[in-house]
């Protein structure tokens, strides 16, 4: 239900590309559904004040994992908004430690050392979340009709959103950059396929994807 929410498309640094948080209007105020990369920290709050979102009216933000482009204003927002952070508890230690590889197979060395110095895993980014999701778990207590479906695949804690109409917001286990299709970067391929699979049995409208514009699931490659 596109009205109830509104795609933030944000910058990611080095000419990256550009990744999506969203804003869903919930009772009495907002959840936030992922925060962009930390060179977004502007764009993000002039977005959610152009929408409406004041401090003390964000009820909570979801982190969908716990990549620098989803978790990189979460901290800031908290302190800016005074909203509660949640997430999966397999990918909390990545917000924690500020590394995105900590639950994941190991990049090469080179790799490994650059990415937190380019990416912008520093100190002050970091957090532990507030709250731990699960299968199942409600946000009617954020004023939110929906509930956390795990979807490892991209990362051992990834979780998506589903709304009561049938809206899926499914962090990067799908993108839309080119077509609708599972996420080319999977850290445990057969996990994300047996996501996949469970997520046919649930009523889904809309997929609402990490990267690129919303789309029906049955345009999926």
């Amino acid at each position: 239900m596109l009205e109830n929410i509104t795609p933030l498309s944000l910058p990611m640094p080095m000419g990256l590309g550009r990744v999506n948080a969203y804003l869903l209007r919930a009772k009495d105020g907002f959840v936030l559904v992922d925060t962009g990369a930390p060179n977004a920290r502007a764009r993000i709050e002039k977005s959610l004040e152009n929408h409406g979102c004041r401090p003390g009216q964000l009820k909570l933000i979801v982190i969908t994992h716990g990549d620098f482009d989803h978790t990189g204003n979460a901290a800031h927002l908290r302190r800016a908004f005074g909203s509660p952070i949640s997430m999966h508890a397999d990918d909390a230690p990545m917000a924690e430690q500020g590394d995105m590889f900590v639950n994941r197979a190991p990049p090469n060395a080179l790799l490994k050392a650059l990415i937190p110095r380019l990416m912008g895993f520093g100190r002050s980014r970091r957090f532990t979340p507030d709250v731990l999701l699960a299968e199942g778990a409600s946000l009617e207590t954020y004023g939110l009709q929906a509930q956390v479906i795990c979807i490892p695949g991209h990362s051992k804690g990834s979780i998506g959103i589903l709304t009561a109409e049938g809206d899926f917001l499914c962090g990067d286990l799908f993108e839309n950059t080119k077509q609708p299709t599972l996420n080319g970067l999977m850290d445990d391929r057969p996990a994300a396929l047996a996501s996949l699979d469970r997520l046919r049995r649930h009523k889904i409208t809309c997929v609402y994807p990490g990267h690129g514009p919303p789309f029906p699931p049955d345009q999926l490659a």
